[in-house]
């Protein structure tokens, strides 16, 4: 009687084998933050970021200890880097999740339908009234036409500068674009009430100032996301559609803007989260103003960053909710934080549904 024959075995990466097995490198992540929190706990300095720290510390030394040893130098070598890139990674998150976890704590207490729907009008002291629909039309009505000036403007510019540019003209336009990306948002928003002011006279105060203020910000950092999305634009594209006999202004429309269109609405919405936090130049131009004002052409208007200095300004009521206007502050600064997100998912959108087919 013979026996089948059985199915040759899959190849074993154990030790031997000269390969450190998968589930090595998360044993000994584990085991360096117990060892480590062994040592502190016997000396009594127990703290979760001494903790961590030099838990990643023996980690990254143990794994590439390991690693040389059974591997060689080369593996050792790039398990470390790449250990140090993950680390890098996670330190560039604790910033933005501290942030949001420290506006949600806070804020979500009072964020609720009524803070979103009721104003200010008549609220006053310790009340456990008030909302922020006033700032938040505000903000979104004064970042809606900042991005109407800008982006016309920052587009064309781009274009210009990749398509038409040359010489000292296109040179000088991008030297006083590097220097409009580091004016500080103060000097913006004086420069936009000194211009108002000439037509007006001093003291004036309206949402379309703001909304100026905000532009001379936004356009410098749309020129220069556009201008580079532009120039990833192949050239073999432009020159298929000149060799159709489509002339050049008709092929930037037709082929080279809508190529380029997923990057430029990203660099859109890049500006947008820049500008739309601003506190100083709004509170110039802007004031503060307790009452819903839908007209930007007339009169104060109310913008959440001014509303979250207003509110955090007043410090603890003397009656009533001790802690009203704090609470309110946090909150409005978690309705921006939200609007910045459902701006950018809506980008992320028109980026999907606008751009080439084939880049999908």
């Amino acid at each position: 009687m013979t026996t089948p024959p059985t199915a040759p075995s899959a190849p074993d990466h154990s030790l031997i084998a000269g390969s450190l097995p998968r589930y090595a490198t998360p044993a000994i992540l584990v085991g360096s933050l117990a060892v480590v929190a062994a040592v502190l706990a016997l000396l009594g300095a127990f703290s979760i970021p001494v903790w961590v720290i030099l838990g990643i510390v023996l980690f990254a030394l143990a794994n590439y200890i390991t690693s040389r040893v059974v591997e060689g130098g080369r593996k050792a070598t790039d398990r470390f880097v790449t250990t140090v890139v993950y680390c890098a990674f996670g330190l560039a998150l604790i910033p933005l999740v501290t942030v949001l976890w420290t506006a949600v704590a806070n804020g979500i207490e009072r964020f609720n339908p009524y803070f979103l729907t009721y104003t200010m009008r008549g609220v006053f002291g310790g009340m456990d009234a008030g909302g922020a629909y006033h700032a938040i039309l505000g903000t979104l009505m004064i970042t809606a036409l900042a991005t109407l000036i800008s982006v016309p403007i920052g587009l064309m510019t781009a274009v210009y500068l990749v398509e038409y540019g040359k010489g000292s003209l296109a040179r000088g336009i991008t030297f006083f674009v590097d220097v409009m990306t580091g004016i500080p948002s103060i000097v913006a928003g004086l420069f936009a009430y000194a211009l108002f002011a000439l037509f007006f006279g001093p003291g004036i105060r309206m949402g379309i100032i703001g909304a100026v203020a905000l532009s001379v910000l936004m356009i410098p950092v749309v020129v220069r996301s556009s201008e580079e999305m532009l120039k990833l634009v192949p050239n073999e594209l432009r020159e298929a559609s000149y060799a159709l006999g489509v002339p050049k202004w008709l092929t930037i429309v037709n082929v080279v803007i809508p190529t380029a269109l997923a990057g430029i609405v990203t660099g859109v919405t890049i500006a947008i989260a820049r500008i739309i936090g601003e506190t100083a130049p709004l509170l110039i131009v802007c004031g503060v103003v307790d009452s819903l004002n839908l007209n930007p052409f007339d009169g104060r208007m109310m913008t959440l960053p001014v509303y979250v200095f207003r509110q955090y300004s007043q410090g603890l009521a003397p009656n009533g909710v001790v802690t009203i206007n704090y609470d309110r502050a946090w909150a409005a600064a978690l309705t921006l934080i939200i609007i910045v997100m459902l701006l950018n998912l809506i980008a992320r959108l028109i980026s999907y549904f606008f751009s080439p087919k084939t880049g999908r």
